[in-house]
This record gives structure tokens, sequence and C-alpha cells, in this order.
């Protein structure tokens, strides 16, 4: 076995972290997950995510997971509404037949954040996650890593597996590509009790999705379990703009007479999500790996999830990309027909590659599409092709 007698850190206890970390101890490996969090319970998580057939689902599939995840998964909170600036419905599935069942390869259900990590962490061996452990340098020593973390700890591990998202301290180790700027940046919220916080589009919701295009721009929302809604606010600007807004974003009158400006043409209802006086609002420059980048294999570190393939979020490929990751790593690291770490990493480097190449130009074309000056009429055309 590739692994025996090797300790593996996963940097980053996200889905893809967590699902690999689960997957190479069914396999019998010695894995830590080194999370920042400060606790499970350290983050309020985003939006809601919905799995694939072919990638997340099958991935939780192949890690024992998928009873406990359609135990927990959120029925019909798929449903879509696309509307206008002025919330006029032009697409609404919430009166159609139930959207598919597990085994259908169109069905994605729907799942909030909190609850699949819950799954996920729930599965490890105790002691898996080293919770608090902010990496802030990694150096080699012979055939070993050492990790330094913020907190003054350090950790030595043979293999080093970077999950830890767009902003990977991993990533240089592995490749010097950058990512290029999409063009789009986006403005996230979170609003709890929205029934009472926010009663318009609580109720537009009706406990699912709104994607509303106007004016080459967008608002997305989600509606969660616990009661609460989740929302993105996207539009074309330069890269430079979180830093030179000058917008306190913890202060909801501020960003809200933004948001008048740069919406002007949009109805009043939306005002609705930045009334809930301590939301704070996180904004998001959104990135893209080039797609055809590649990089030599190395025999002892590599990248999962968005450290690998950083993307815009329009085409719902994040998480079920990182998932899937994390399931053909753990297969190469695994297999009996590869004779050494650097060619199981290799192997899975590149299946990832080419992944990323049909997946990165769905998404690239998605956000330019959306962000467009007839990115509704687009939209429409295109959920009209796949419903025939």
């Amino acid at each position: 076995m590739l692994l025996q007698n090797k300790k593996i850190a996963i940097i980053g206890g996200g889905p893809g972290g967590l699902t690999l970390a689960r997957l190479l101890q069914l396999k019998g490996a010695n894995v830590k997950v080194y999370e920042r969090d400060f606790n499970r319970d350290g983050r309020v998580q985003g939006a809601t995510l919905d799995l694939h057939h072919e990638s997340g689902l099958k991935a939780l599939e192949e890690a024992g997971l998928l009873d406990a995840f359609k135990t927990n998964y959120r029925p019909n909170a798929d449903r879509l509404r696309i509307v206008d600036e002025n919330t006029k419905i032009f697409f609404d599935d919430h009166n159609d037949e139930s959207s598919g069942n597990f085994g259908d390869e169109s069905f994605r259900p729907e799942i909030d954040r909190g609850p699949l990590r819950t799954i996920l962490v729930d599965s490890l061996k105790p002691n898996t996650i080293v919770w608090d452990s902010h990496i802030v340098s990694l150096e080699s020593i012979n055939d070993t890593w050492k990790i330094v973390f913020e907190n003054g700890k350090t950790a030595i591990a043979d293999i080093i597996i970077g999950a830890d998202g767009a902003k990977s301290k991993i990533r240089p180790f592995v490749t010097s590509i950058q990512p290029f700027y999409s063009g789009i940046t986006v403005l996230e919220g979170n609003i709890p009790d929205s029934e009472k916080n926010a009663p318009s589009i609580h109720n537009l919701l009706q406990g699912g999705k709104i994607m509303a295009l106007g004016d080459s721009k967008t608002v997305s929302v989600s509606a969660k379990g616990d009661g609460s809604l989740n929302f993105y606010a996207g539009w074309k600007t330069n890269a430079e703009w979180v830093t030179q807004s000058g917008i306190d974003y913890k202060n909801t009158k501020q960003v809200l007479e933004w948001f008048k400006k740069e919406y002007f043409n949009w109805d009043t209802v939306w005002f609705e999500l930045f009334a809930y006086e301590n939301t704070t609002f996180t904004p998001r420059t959104l990135y893209c790996m080039p797609l055809d980048q590649k990089w030599e294999a190395q025999t002892n570190i590599t990248l999962i999830g968005d450290a690998a393939h950083w993307m815009p979020p329009y085409a719902g490929e994040g998480v079920n990309m990182a998932m899937l990751d994390a399931l053909q790593l753990s297969e190469s690291l695994t297999s009996e027909k590869i004779v050494d770490l650097k060619s199981a990493i290799a192997y899975y480097e590149q299946q990832m590659f080419t992944r990323f190449v049909e997946r990165g130009k769905e998404t690239m074309h998605n956000t330019e599409l959306m962000h467009s000056p007839e990115g509704l009429k687009k939209l429409l055309e295109m959920f009209n092709q796949f419903s025939n």
C-alpha cells in the first residue's frame, strides 16, 4: 500500500477535505485534517449546496454516507424562480411534480452546508480534525513537511493535500500559475428568520431559490433549513472594487446606499436584503484559474477543490468538483495498480485537469451570460432548452 506508514495532512476542513479524510480512513490511512476554524461551530455556513449524481453524491455513496445525506437533505429546496429586477416571475418550477429521485442522473438534491459538514465530521475517527489550525508556513524537510500554524503549534507530515480553498496557502508549493479575474464581484449576506426580517423576499422564495437578473446584474437568494436566507448580489466592476469602495461592510445603511446607486433600476423590494441591522456583508472578487492549467506532479503534495481549480459559482460545480477530487485522489493513493506516490498523484491530477477544462468553460460561460445585457433572456433560453 502506497500510504503504509505515511502521515497524511489535509489542510482545510471543507466538504472536499473532509470527504477525502473519510475515504482515506476507510482504506486504513493515517490522516489528520487541519482546519482554521476554532471548532466545528466556528463559522456561519454559507448557502445551500446541490449535489450531483456523478460527483458529490457519488463521493458520499463511496464514503458510506448516502443514507445520512438522505436523512438531512432538504426536499424541494432546489425549486427555482427566475425573475427580473421588478420580481416579475419568468420561470417557476414550484408547482411541478417532484424534481427527481436518488439514482436519477438529473436529480440534484439540496443540503445546507452546516448539516453536510456535520455528516462528514461525525464520520471521522475521534481527533482526526485539529481545530484552530490556521496555517502560516510550510517547509520541506528531507522527504517530509513541517507545518507551522498561527497558534504557534507545528506538525510533521509525509504527504500534504491542500484543500484550503480559493486563497490556498498550499497552492504556491504546487504551482506558480495565477488566477485571472472573471470581471464579476459579489456581495454576500445572510439574514436570520427571513419570514420576519425579509417577508417579501421570503414569500417570493417559497423555501427554494431565486435568480434575479437585470441591467447586467444578478441577485441570487437561497432559503435555508434554519429559516434564514443567504444571498449574493453580483455585478461587473474592476478587480480593485472591494478595497476602493470605502464601504464599511458591517454598516447596513452604507451597503444599502451603495445598492440603491449600483442597482438603481431595481425594485425597492430588494432593499429588504439590507434591512436587518446585524448583517455582516462579505465581498468576494471572483477569480478563475486558467482552464488549460497543468503542472508537474510531485511525490508528496497536491491540491483539491478551489485550491486546485478556483472558479466562480455560477454552474453549481464547486463543491461537486471538490468531492469528486476527493474520491479520485483517494482511489489513486490507495490503488494496488499504481507503483509509486508520484504516479498516483499524477494520475489524479490529470483527471482533475481534464474535468476542469469542461466545467471551467461551463462556469465562465454562465458567468458572462448571466451578467450580460440580455442575461435574463439567455438564461431562460438555456432553462427551456434543458427542460425540452
